[in-house]
């Protein structure tokens, strides 16, 4: 099974990279360019049993590793 985990700031929190891409687009001339959001996505292969037990797994590789609370959300999608 295959889990892809997204993860991004909260709102409110400052993207320093997104900010500085948005800034780059519109000096190359994007002018219609009104906001840029950096992701971060984990692609993580996981040899479970059913899906529920590799969800809780790598829900748990996420509070423990992968994502900050305090300043980021995450999101699982898991594929067979």
């Amino acid at each position: 099974m295959i889990a892809e985990v997204f993860i991004e700031l909260k709102k409110g929190v400052m993207d320093a990279e997104g900010e500085a891409v948005k800034k780059a687009l519109r000096l190359l001339g994007f002018k219609k360019v009104k906001g840029v959001s950096s992701v971060k996505v984990y692609r993580i292969e996981i040899d479970t049993k059913s899906k529920e037990e590799a969800e809780r797994e790598v829900r748990e590789m996420c509070e423990k590793l992968l994502a900050n609370p305090v300043i980021q959300n995450y999101r699982i999608v898991l594929k067979e």
